[in-house]
């Protein structure tokens, strides 16, 4: 995602909440797994 500006990354709806969120460089490696866009949503996931 080098390079890429911020309105161009990828973004995904939380299973939770509802709420929009977008990639982060944490997730690199598992953004196919990411579906919670907090440690609180996943909590109560």
């Amino acid at each position: 995602m080098r390079g890429v500006k911020k309105e161009n990354l990828p973004t995904k709806i939380c299973v939770v909440c509802g709420l929009e969120f977008s990639w982060r460089k944490k997730w690199e490696k598992s953004w196919d797994e990411v579906k919670y866009c907090s440690k609180l949503c996943r909590s109560k996931g």
